[in-house]
């Protein structure tokens, strides 16, 4: 099989699937990382330094090209597939089988996929381009040397509750959808040992909470006044 035949096949397009999850799972793990330094309790200045550093390094900044092409990439292979399964099962079952036959985030990864797609569009309306793009408010620390004040930012946008609210709900639908895509990356990279697919999956259990936990936690304090 040539390799532009297997990229169009059913089989690539979930190996290009997996592939991209993994790395998408991996910016989560470095974006959680960077937004929990808000809670240091310093006035945001080791959450400016973070994301001065993340914005102002060039390799980093190759990067997040690489990271949009990631997310867009995902986002297109999914809905590709979700419409191909779709069509596939457009008979139907005489009989629902309901969670017998498999979970139902896992048979809604495509509704699951969208809601986030669509907070990520507003989140990088709210603080991406921003950061990039506008004049946005600085704060100078003992170096000397200006950065955004992007905890300004986040306090100000966290003090609606519609924007808390909204993330809360985003940060559930990516907890369900981690909850099936974390193992299935890895099913989809062709990992079929049975050992370590029980590791795989405890470790995806674990991680869609904590991480999705930890990204909700973030609006819910700034509306509160729980981090200073």
């Amino acid at each position: 099989m040539k390799w532009s035949e297997f990229f169009t096949s059913s089989v690539g397009k979930k190996f290009v699937m997996g592939l991209t999850g993994i790395f998408l799972i991996l910016f989560l793990v470095v974006h959680v990382g960077i937004n929990a330094c808000m809670w240091a309790m310093d006035g945001g200045e080791m959450f400016n330094k973070a994301a001065h550093f993340m914005g102002a390094t060039v390799v980093i900044r190759i990067l997040e090209v690489g990271l949009f092409v990631g997310f867009f990439i995902h986002i297109i292979q999914g809905l590709v597939l979700t419409f191909q399964n779709r069509k596939k099962r457009s008979i139907g079952y005489q009989v629902p089988m309901g969670n017998a036959g498999s979970k139902w985030y896992s048979r809604s990864m495509g509704l699951l996929g969208t809601i986030v797609l669509i907070f990520l569009i507003i989140h990088w309306k709210q603080f991406w381009i921003p950061s990039r793009f506008t004049d946005m408010s600085e704060a100078t620390y003992e170096s000397g040397v200006p950065v955004h004040d992007l905890f300004g930012l986040m306090k100000d946008t966290f003090s609606q509750l519609w924007v808390v609210i909204l993330y809360v709900v985003a940060c559930i639908s990516l907890a369900y959808h981690l909850l099936h895509g974390f193992q299935s990356a890895w099913r989809s990279l062709g990992l079929s040992n049975n050992r370590y697919l029980h590791l795989i999956n405890a470790v995806g259990v674990g991680f869609s909470i904590i991480v999705p936990l930890a990204f909700a936690m973030m609006p819910i304090s700034m509306y509160f006044d729980w981090v200073q």
